[in-house]
């Protein structure tokens, strides 16, 4: 009699054990149909939404949290890795200007190939994804003083690599990304196109963050000129910085620092579009090399490339990875890198890879964004900079549908030059 009293209370102790979210026993697809409803509905808080989640699945995220949590995670974020940057993003302009007018904050809005909630999306986001997104004091200045906002310009070319015998090679290829600093009603203010090392993009964001706060509340011809000042002060600070470093290198008549425009009338080829961003050129070369074997371009005469490696290693220490970096790359299972020795040399390798990528995107390209604000040369609409950025400094014209990858004056004898479309 005293075991039928209590045979419902254990059954229902036992049953809310096996069916509570937080229960070890409890099935992978109910678990994962819960999260599904769960990030469906935090998804619609912004940033106050993910702090619920990542409050309420404390326990669940060690580094890696299990597969169902890291899955609901990015889908929450929006963002590939979200564990470790623990970063929200809008995908949608008009919701994250809406955002931006509520918490009198600024945009950073990012362009780039591909999804940044997908694994191969384009090499660069992938690095902003372990290098800068995760760094503690990065994504604690997101979080406080930025809108986030991410936006497709274009798929990712991905090849795959079949070696007959189950083992594939995946990669991405070709591609770039930017950061865009946008006021409230989404019209730009600055600019950070390609991979910076954590201190140098940290910097970038500083700067962006202080001239929004500027041109808030300012209209018409203050605004425009308060943004003109902004730009030329950092075109004079580039230029002096310039030649601050190459006197260090022992260089006392350093040359001027000029454009890199490309005149050709065709499209510039992948191999010419890629060696503008250091850090993926060392990725994406050796499959390059194969599908386009021709005489290496070069994207800039203005120093050879020893000279340039010089440079770098003056912001060698911009590009250091913190601890969150480093035991997200750790995670991620890199082949070969079981020694933990190797582990540390190809940290060093992108690191410094990274600073090199520094230099030259603060030199050559940001320079040259500097120029088009201050002639107001198609930047005061987010689309049209970003159509102008892509063609003339990455290299990649939506008018390209194939990103430099195909060459009508090589034969490759295969069928249509080995082109297939498909609807």
């Amino acid at each position: 009699m005293k075991l039928n009293n209590f045979k419902i209370p254990l059954l229902l102790i036992f049953a809310s054990f096996v069916f509570s979210p937080a229960g070890y026993t409890q099935s992978p697809e109910l678990k994962t149909s819960q999260l599904s409803e769960e990030v469906a509905k935090l998804r619609t808080q912004g940033q106050t939404g993910l702090q619920i989640f990542l409050k309420s699945h404390i326990n669940n995220l060690k580094s890696p949290p299990e597969p169902q949590i890291k899955t609901a995670l990015d889908q929450l974020c929006q963002q590939r890795d979200c564990y470790a940057s623990k970063l929200y993003w809008y995908t949608d302009l008009e919701q994250a200007k809406a955002a931006a007018k509520i918490s009198d904050k600024p945009i950073l809005s990012l362009r780039l190939l591909g999804k940044l909630d997908t694994d191969l999306s384009c090499a660069n986001s992938r690095f902003f994804r372990v290098a800068l997104y995760p760094n503690a004091e990065i994504s604690q200045e997101l979080r406080d003083k930025f809108i986030l906002h991410w936006q497709t310009v274009r798929p990712v070319p991905k090849i795959t690599i079949d070696f007959g015998d189950g083992r594939k090679l995946e990669r991405t290829i070709t591609g770039n990304s930017i950061h865009y600093i946008l006021d409230s009603s989404g019209r730009p203010i600055d600019a950070i196109p390609g991979l910076y090392g954590p201190k140098a993009f940290l910097k970038q964001l500083q700067r962006g963050e202080v001239i929004a706060k500027t041109l808030n509340n300012q209209n018409g011809e203050k605004y425009n000129l308060l943004l003109q000042q902004y730009h030329q002060r950092r075109l004079d600070d580039i230029q002096n910085q310039w030649r601050t470093d190459l006197s260090k290198l022992g260089i006392q008549s350093p040359p001027r620092l000029v454009g890199s425009a490309n005149n050709s009338t065709s499209p510039p080829s992948a191999r010419l579009a890629g060696s503008l961003a250091v850090s993926k050129a060392v990725v994406e070369r050796p499959i390059l090399d194969s599908i386009q074997p021709e005489p290496a371009e070069t994207s800039s005469e203005i120093l050879d490339q020893a000279t340039w490696n010089r440079l770098a290693t003056l912001y060698q220490n911009d590009a250091r990875l913190d601890k969150n970096s480093i035991t997200l790359i750790e995670d991620k299972k890199l082949p070969n890198t079981t020694d933990k020795n190797n582990l540390s040399r190809v940290i060093r390798n992108f690191e410094t890879v990274m600073a090199l990528d520094t230099v030259k995107n603060e030199y050559l390209l940001h320079r040259q964004i500097h120029q088009w604000f201050l002639a107001e040369n198609q930047t005061s609409n987010i689309n049209q900079l970003n159509e102008k950025v892509y063609a003339e400094l990455f290299l990649t014209p939506s008018s390209d549908p194939w990103l430099g990858l195909v060459n009508n004056d090589t034969y490759s004898a295969i069928d249509n030059g080995g082109i297939v479309e498909r609807n």
